[in-house]
């Protein structure tokens, strides 16, 4: 960066970045550290598919943050420069989590447009997709991310049972399926109907949260090629790496990193100081919480935002609040609750109350008025 009239101070035109995509969360980096093992298991499992043949399955597992779906596009850019004969899609099933939905957009990857927004069937749906593949000789390999939320709307076992079967249907037809879970409690295969489990024989590959010295080398690379020289100090890098390390999620270091590089270019100063990211850490922490939060379903929102105003009370009682605000019946608002749990949104003990036996509190696993401050 050129000098300034003042040369700790920015000028107008002037950035402490040298590319700010570096610090995006859809970024895929040019080298991928610290997953070679996972890497080769997962090219194992695919390289029958580059032959012709259809691939193994895969269960990929591992908190949030710790590269997962990175190995898998990666892969998937791999095998897309060695051959045309792959089909390659990833699906987000925090966004796409029914599966007929899962299907569209199978159908989009298969066809590169979108299928009609309505009057036609999910057999006709799926029928279309394997005819595809069987014309043209293709093998469909197929990554639901984040399955954990098929699973939450009870979707899972009816997706991969189509997926997983089409080759009797249509023979011919050549789908593995990579299941993706960020769901540390989530026992995959033990949640799916018995049908599912007679034909899911995956490979198991296990994604562990980054220790500290990974993640700064692996922040360090970021830092490289996002900021210009001399913007941030080995000290402060450490520093980013601790909180990083301490919430277990990459993705908390990389947007930490973006927002300190923000909070300094506000400053017009052309260093990231320790201010910087201690004030950008107040946002960036609940990164994983804001993203839960935009996938929820305004129904699923205003049982969180119920919850929030009676935090820790019996689920009988939030469950009257609820009614009121939304005339839902109880079957409903217990599958809601159900999910938000499974998310990590709120707690829901079971704990014996007097004159009502054993009943449900519903506590917030977050600050509240942090997740207030993101339902507005």
């Amino acid at each position: 960066m050129a000098d300034g009239p003042d040369e700790g101070m920015l000028s107008w035109d002037e950035s402490v970045f040298r590319n700010e995509h570096v610090f995006e969360i859809d970024y895929v980096p040019e080298t991928f550290k610290h997953r070679e093992e996972q890497t080769r298991s997962l090219t194992y499992a695919l390289r029958p598919a580059v032959r012709g043949s259809r691939p193994l399955n895969v269960v990929v597992r591992g908190p949030p943050g710790t590269g997962k779906t990175t190995a898998i596009q990666k892969l998937f850019d791999e095998v897309g420069a060695q051959t045309s004969d792959v089909r390659t899609i990833r699906v987000n099933c925090q966004v796409n989590a029914t599966r007929y939905s899962v299907f569209s957009r199978l159908f989009e990857g298969t066809f590169d447009y979108e299928p009609p927004s309505s009057g036609i069937s999910f057999k006709k749906l799926f029928g279309q997709i394997a005819e595809k593949l069987v014309e043209e000789n293709r093998v469909m390999v197929v990554a639901l991310d984040d399955v954990n939320y098929l699973f939450y709307e009870n979707e899972a076992s009816d997706t991969l049972y189509s997926l997983l079967r089409a080759h009797e249907e249509y023979p011919g037809a050549k789908i593995g399926v990579i299941v993706v879970s960020s769901d540390p409690a989530l026992e995959v295969i033990e949640e799916l109907d018995s049908r599912v489990q007679s034909v899911f024989r995956p490979e198991d590959v296990y994604f562990p949260v980054y220790d500290q010295p990974e993640i700064v080398d692996i922040l360090d690379e970021r830092v490289k090629r996002g900021f210009h020289d001399g913007v941030i100090s080995r000290e402060t890098l450490d520093r980013v790496a601790e909180l990083t390390a301490e919430s277990g999620d990459l993705r908390v270091g990389i947007d930490l990193l973006r927002r300190a590089g923000l909070n300094a270019e506000m400053r017009a100063s052309r260093t990231v100081e320790m201010e910087d990211v201690e004030e950008a850490y107040e946002k960036s922490k609940y990164i994983s919480l804001s993203r839960s939060l935009s996938n929820l379903t305004d129904t699923e929102q205003a049982l969180l935002e119920v919850i929030a105003h009676n935090d820790g009370e019996q689920a009988g009682d939030v469950y009257e609040a609820f009614h009121e605000r939304t005339d839902l019946g109880y079957t409903r608002y217990s599958e809601i609750v159900n999910k938000l749990d499974r998310l990590g949104l709120i707690d829901a003990d079971y704990a014996d109350v007097d004159g009502r036996g054993r009943s449900r509190s519903l506590t917030l696993s977050y600050d509240r008025d942090a997740i207030l401050n993101r339902l507005e």
